[in-house]
């Protein structure tokens, strides 16, 4: 099982940027995926999470407004649509899954990670 993430760079503050994440290994369809994030000192953070429709989202509070979680079942691809990046959006971006429907907000709520890709926004 893997996820892979891909789409992160340096982008001015206000630009944006879309993150990929694409499983492989197994269906991921009925499972929940999310995206966290982690910069340098502090702890992971929970940015959002998606459950098996584009209806079911969750977004934490620091990106609600600016940020959208989609997925697309049959590439077996959850997106994160970021937009007004703001310099302190900057951080390793993860993704995550987890085997239930269930839209988690912990880190370890969820079995399965990605290896992580840098968004840098400077100001």
């Amino acid at each position: 099982v893997q996820l892979q993430a891909s789409g992160g760079g340096l982008v001015q503050a206000g630009g944006s940027l879309r993150l990929s994440c694409v499983a492989s290994g197994r269906t991921f369809s009925s499972d929940a995926m999310a995206w966290f994030r982690q910069a340098p000192g502090k702890e992971r953070e929970f940015v959002a999470a998606i459950g098996w429709s584009n209806r079911n989202t969750v977004y934490g509070d620091s990106v609600k407004g600016r940020f959208t979680i989609s997925r697309d079942n049959p590439k077996n691809t959850v997106y994160l649509q970021m937009n007004g990046l703001k310099p302190e959006d900057t951080a390793v971006y993860y993704c995550a899954a987890r085997s239930s429907t269930w839209m988690g907000r912990q880190a370890y709520e969820y079995n399965y990670w990605g290896q992580g890709t840098q968004v840098t926004v400077s100001s």
